[in-house]
């Protein structure tokens, strides 16, 4: 069959559900689509879809169509495609004047590059949409864009750690809601104003105001009435303050409400938040067959999310988009930029791989330097910097603190014969693997060490600079990096085996103390030991010669 006879079989197929809705106008029919039909067949949508597109009369009506087909497959979970048709619709609105459209379409490409973890992409789309929503007439539609505009701001500002920035833009986003009263008038824009709430929620959940932070979640659920992505994110949240304060039971009934929600959800980003704090509840409570189950399901959520993200990182996010022939056509004038703009990017890769060899020719040296330091500082913090993710995590947990932190005394507590007697011990316990055993404890150590806890515990503050734990997850990250860079099969394991080889009870627990130790994540720390030991074969295989 000729390809000429497909697309007059084609059209005719197409035209006639749109024949069929013919009392309908054209954006009637992309509305239609877009909320009945969707949610019912997503595969049907998309062919109605795609006939609009051929149907379409003009460019605007194209955009529209497209950036239909591009929401349709972010229904489906299929990111790629919704950049694809986004992207397209971006390039098609260069050649049109319709600031709505535009806005509308950069305000969807910033959330789904967000979503894919590009945040700087999702940024310069996030900032083009404020410039083209300063040209929107309808005041009802410039708020909605602005309120949804600013959220996407506040989103990269958290995912850079500036919290005071991140509220600063959604109190923006809520007065942008508020001046068209729009909780009144649409169930999206009242999403929209859940979801600002949500986030401040996190917000303030991550700077430790639980009481501010549960206020702002509890305005969040009242304008939530059915179950979504934001709802379940909420219901995490709030037992994520549950979980902070202990209140166990409290925390169960907010987290089932929360996996009920992961569970049906295409959210990997739900998924592994939701995951991850059934994992400490169940470690909280001493349930370790359950918390090992939601560990295997917060990994998996993760790796999936991880793997999407790195397909985006790799492939460049314009190759999404097809080339239009119309416009292969070039000036030299064009051509002669990109030429100029290749050359630089040449010479930036060029430099940074230049500056790449010599860090990795550096790495294990400045590694086991900060390694060798790690034990023996007596002035900074052994742990830069606080990771949420450590609560409940028994030795591995890094921010509990004992009772005899901050309160060391000036003169020892024994005499020095004793402390330089448990010294010894102490230096006896370093050198072998004990503290690899996932029961280790101040009590279990003290009893291995012939001593009393109080003792131990002020040995170790005053002449480790830590608490038992934060002592005891040193000696076991020391551990497993002194594996990776003697022995290469250490380096082909798994994370998971990697956490259980040194005692630590989930593969995320492991990685987040990892990185607080050493600044790298476990992954990273491999990657650059496997590209120092082929540059160092390829050195020996040149001298040889």
């Amino acid at each position: 069959m000729s390809r000429s006879l497909l697309k007059l079989l084609f059209l005719f197929i197409t035209a006639v559900p749109l024949l069929a809705q013919k009392k309908y106008s054209f954006d009637q029919i992309c509305a239609r689509t877009s909320v009945q039909v969707a949610q019912k067949d997503i595969p049907k949508a998309l062919k109605t879809a795609d006939s609009l597109y051929i149907t379409a009369k003009n460019p605007l009506d194209k955009v529209k169509s497209l950036l239909l087909s591009a929401k349709l497959y972010h229904a489906a979970g299929e990111f790629k495609k919704s950049i694809y048709y986004g992207e397209n619709a971006h390039s098609m609105l260069s050649h049109i004047d319709d600031a709505e459209w535009l806005c509308r379409t950069n305000e969807f490409l910033a959330r789904e590059y967000r979503l894919v973890g590009l945040f700087e992409r999702s940024k310069k789309y996030t900032l083009q949409g404020m410039e083209a929503a300063k040209h929107i007439i309808d005041t009802r539609e410039k708020a909605e864009m602005l309120g949804l505009l600013n959220q996407e701001m506040a989103y990269y500002e958290m995912e850079q750690g500036d919290y005071p920035e991140a509220v600063k833009y959604i109190e923006l986003s809520l007065h942008s809601f508020a001046k068209d009263n729009i909780e009144d008038n649409k169930k999206k824009n009242k999403r929209a104003v859940a979801a600002s709430y949500q986030i401040l929620g996190d917000v303030y959940f991550k700077l430790k105001d639980y009481v501010t932070s549960e206020s702002y979640y509890h305005k969040a659920q009242s304008l939530l009435k059915n179950k979504s992505c934001t709802l379940g994110l909420v219901y995490n949240g709030m037992g994520g303050i549950r979980l902070k304060q202990k209140n166990w039971k409290g925390a169960e009934i907010y987290l089932k409400k929360a996996e009920n929600i992961a569970d049906s959800s295409r959210s990997l980003k739900l998924k592994k938040a939701v995951y991850s704090n059934i994992n400490d509840y169940y470690e909280g409570i001493g349930d370790n067959s359950k918390a090992s189950i939601y560990a295997v399901k917060y990994v998996k959520a993760y790796d999936s999310l991880t793997a999407r993200n790195r397909e985006f990182a790799i492939k460049s996010p314009e190759a999404l988009v097809k080339p239009n022939r119309k416009s292969a056509q070039i000036s030299m004038v064009k051509n002669a930029a990109i030429m100029l703009l290749f050359a630089a990017l040449v010479a930036i890769v060029v430099f940074f791989r230049i500056k790449q060899k010599k860090q990795r020719a550096k790495f294990r040296n400045i590694i086991r330097t900060q390694l060798r330091m790690i034990s023996s500082r007596s002035e900074s913090s052994p742990l830069k910097k606080e990771n949420s993710d450590f609560s409940n995590i028994s030795v591995e947990e890094v921010d509990d603190r004992t009772g005899e932190t901050g309160k060391r005394k000036s003169e020892s507590l024994m005499t020095s014969e004793t402390e330089s007697k448990l010294l010894e011990r102490l230096d006896e316990f370093e050198k072998g693997e004990l503290y690899n055993n996932k029961n280790m404890s101040l009590s279990f150590l003290a009893a291995e060490l012939n001593t009393n806890t109080k003792y131990l515990s002020y040995l170790i503050n005053r002449h480790k600079n830590a608490d038992v734990k934060t002592y005891i997850n040193r000696l076991r990250i020391n551990y497993i990096v002194d594996k990776l860079i003697n022995d290469d099969k250490y380096r082909q394991y798994k994370i998971s085996i990697l956490a259980d080889e040194c005692g630590f009870s989930s593969h995320s627990k492991f990685a987040s103390v990892f990185k607080a130790v050493t600044d790298f994540s476990p992954s990273s720390y491999i990657k650059y030991l496997d590209a120092e030991n082929q540059s160092d074969k390829n050195t020996h295989f040149r001298e040889n010669n």
